[in-house]
């Protein structure tokens, strides 16, 4: 188990990962992380999910389809 720390990032609060954790994700600078939660709502950080690419791709389909109406909606 790796602890970690939460530290203050401007206005926000953030995490650093140490250099095993990245190479653990296989992640460096720049890249995306997604946490998720698992059924028991326990909480897991990958490098990348399956199941979120697709509701991330859906939700981008759903978006674009009704474009116009979520534009009227914000007025």
């Amino acid at each position: 188990m790796i602890a970690l720390k939460l530290t203050q990032i401007g206005n926000s609060v953030g995490v650093v990962l140490p250099k095993e954790a990245l190479a653990k994700l296989g992640v460096e600078k720049g890249d995306t992380l997604y946490l998720t939660e698992s059924a028991g709502g326990d909480m897991r950080l990958s490098s990348y999910s399956a199941e979120v690419a697709e509701e991330i791709a859906l939700g981008e389909a759903f978006m674009d389809q009704y474009r116009d109406t979520f534009r009227a909606l914000a007025k």
